[in-house]
């Protein structure tokens, strides 16, 4: 495809930025001024160090004049030099820098003529090379512009002539000569010093257009993201039609053969378009009796209740099942991880020792030796201990399985303080962690592998029998999730060390049992309206409620709420965000606002939250929940939007 040229529009003598292109001078400048600073205190030494040196050639040449050379040299142009070096950590540099360096020109050169003036004759007629050596530097180290350079060139040039034949009459030959190179020197100084500062604006605009660019693909990026998003949305609702449409069917084995492919189809994009999404919100609804009921019949029950222990159980492992399914949604990157909680990596170390999962690792592993050492004094960090427990059985786990003949684990934990930049696997920042060492002595891990190891999907064990690929992936995640840094050092046949590093926090671990007293939490009849399109949620909902003493009202659909709120109130609004078909939880929430624009609401969905959920919080929406709901979480949450 033919592109069009780049142009680079600029004045011919000045060199500015011209037409379209003039909004980039001041860019131009600033941009110039900084990469060029650093080497510009650099020229002074530089400067110095030449101007100096030539002055052993006074003292070899001119003896009798060395007292006044060494005086123009050393007392006065050196001395600008050097005052001119602290000048440059002085907030008023950049904006002079370019006037200072054409002085520079200017006075180093002048200097030169100046021992010419008061030096002996002939010998000192030579002493022209300095002045185009001034030149030389003028037009070339100092990322002098080009007018500023010319001018002092061509002002060098003028006071050269001007004090040759006025102040101490050279003879015309000798005049001719030196006068000759100058001009030759100061003009090929000048364009020299024109295709520097034209290369240097060229540049410039070369990647001032290849940002604007990347902006462009940016922006192109979004917008395709944007296609996708409703495209599956798209693929969704013909997937669900197709069920539909499957199971009511009784048409004839063509018919039915095609439908089968077509659903097929769908199911194949869905998978591809939707990877966690999806499955998050159904597994959540699911899982939202299996988390909820438990809550309701808890309060019923006694303390010294048989069934207490069972109910517990089962809410437990509901809630860790849905800590899996946003284990997904992280892995996915659809969805946050929360890691609001202060918790203490000893304690969640000494849990997985106890669990049952590490009895069954020691039943597969019996030749696997445990040495464990957890530093007393270990402080808190803020962190999601379901996901932190899962990082480090998936640690431990791979420990033991790369020492199929048997060895120690060594599990360590201490404070340690990093002062500089470590660098290793990860660059870690400066700062106080809570570190947890994990070593093995198996099997070790290639150099080509250890690059990979935390790639989804990439593993060297058989692929399930004894892992998913994920299990890295997720350490990865949850590591970068938590502000964290990981270390791997591994040696093959000697074994491998993972150093998790986690930023540390002042802050105590609450009392959950003593914050999540149902009393905390409870209502006191305030009218609650519940909309959401599925009917098991509307009853979990409802009965928690209930329970903690609100008026509830259920609705199947945002149509439903909008009319009910017409000539109906209600103190808060439980708005599911995914309603389909019909309007979502955002759309119902504005159409309510045109009848009641204080009114207030909170979010609750079984997906992760979206750029929608932001909006209907800019609007002034609560907090957002996620399904399953906890009666503590729904009446925390509740009873701190209706405060407010």
């Amino acid at each position: 495809m033919k592109t069009d040229p780049i142009i680079l529009k600029v004045r011919l003598i000045t060199l500015s930025f011209c037409d379209e292109q003039a909004n980039l001078e001041d860019h131009f400048l600033q941009n110039y001024f900084a990469t060029s600073l650093k080497y510009l205190r650099l020229i002074h030494f530089i400067a110095i160090f030449f101007y100096g040196l030539t002055g052993f050639l006074d003292h070899a040449l001119f003896p009798d004049a060395k007292a006044a050379f060494w005086t123009i040299r050393y007392g006065f142009v050196i001395s600008f030099f050097i005052l001119g070096f602290f000048f440059t950590f002085s907030v008023y540099y950049q904006k002079y820098w370019q006037l200072i360096h054409a002085i520079y020109i200017f006075l180093t050169g002048g200097g030169f003529i100046m021992m010419i003036a008061i030096g002996p004759k002939p010998e000192i007629y030579s002493y022209y090379v300095g002045i185009i050596i001034c030149m030389f530097f003028g037009y070339t180290f100092c990322r002098e512009r080009f007018i500023y350079a010319s001018v002092s060139g061509c002002l060098l040039l003028g006071l050269y002539c001007a004090v040759s034949i006025f102040a101490i009459n050279t003879p015309s030959k000798i005049l001719l000569h030196n006068t000759l190179y100058l001009c030759i020197a100061n003009s090929l100084g000048m364009m020299i010093c024109y295709f520097l500062e034209f290369s240097a604006r060229r540049d410039f605009l070369l990647v001032h257009l290849y940002q604007k660019e990347r902006e462009k693909v940016g922006a192109a990026n979004l917008e395709l993201e944007k296609r996708v998003e409703d495209r599956t949305s798209e693929i969704l609702k013909a997937n669900r039609r197709l069920k539909e449409e499957t199971k009511a069917t009784v048409k004839a084995e063509r018919e039915k053969r095609e439908l089968e492919i077509q659903l097929q189809r769908a199911q194949k994009m869905e998978s591809l378009g939707t990877l966690a999404g999806g499955v998050a919100h159904d597994l959540n609804n699911i899982l939202s009796g299996v988390v909820s009921y438990p809550d309701l019949l808890l309060t019923d029950l006694s303390e010294e209740s048989p069934l207490r222990p069972a109910l517990l159980t089962i809410k437990k492992s509901g809630e860790k099942a849905a800590a899996i399914v946003q284990d997904l949604l992280t892995l996915a990157r659809r969805g946050g991880l929360s890691i609001s909680k202060v918790v203490n990596i000893n304690s969640i170390i000494e849990d997985y020792f106890k669990s049952a999962e590490f009895e069954k690792l020691k039943a597969y592993h019996p030749k696997v030796v445990f040495d464990v050492e957890l530093k007393n004094d270990l402080l808190n960090i803020m962190g999601s201990s379901i996901h932190l427990s899962k990082t480090i059985m998936n640690l431990i786990s791979n420990a033991a399985e790369a020492m199929p003949e048997g060895g120690t684990i060594r599990v360590f934990t201490r404070i340690s303080e990093v002062r500089t930049l470590q660098k290793g696997f990860m660059n870690i920042a400066p700062g106080c962690y809570a570190t947890v060492e994990i070593t093995d002595e198996g099997i070790g891990i290639a150099h080509h592998d250890l690059e990979r190891i935390f790639e989804p999907f990439y593993t060297k064990k058989v692929m399930g029998r004894s892992g998913t690929g994920l299990g890295m992936a997720v350490v990865w995640g949850t590591i970068h999730d938590h502000n964290g840094y990981i270390d791997v050092r591994s040696t093959l046949g000697k074994g491998t060390t993972f150093m998790l590093y986690f930023p540390l926090t002042n802050q105590p671990i609450r009392n959950e049992e003593e914050e999540t007293s149902i009393d905390m939490y409870k209502g006191n009849g305030e009218s609650i309206l519940v909309v959401d399109d599925v009917k098991e949620q509307r009853d979990i909902a409802s009965k928690i409620l209930a329970k903690l003493g609100y008026s509830v009202k259920t609705l199947a659909s945002g149509e439903e709420a909008v009319k009910y709120m017409r000539d109906n109130s209600a103190d808060i609004l439980l708005l599911d965000m995914i309603m389909d078909p019909g309007i979502d939880g955002l759309e119902t929430y504005r159409q309510i606002l045109e009848v009641h624009p204080n009114q207030k609401a909170i979010i609750a969905s079984g997906f992760s939250e979206t750029s929608r959920v932001a909006e209907l919080q800019r609007l002034g929406g609560g907090e957002y929940i996620r399904k399953p709901y906890c009666l503590d979480t729904i009446g925390i949450v509740i009873k701190k939007a209706l405060e407010c």
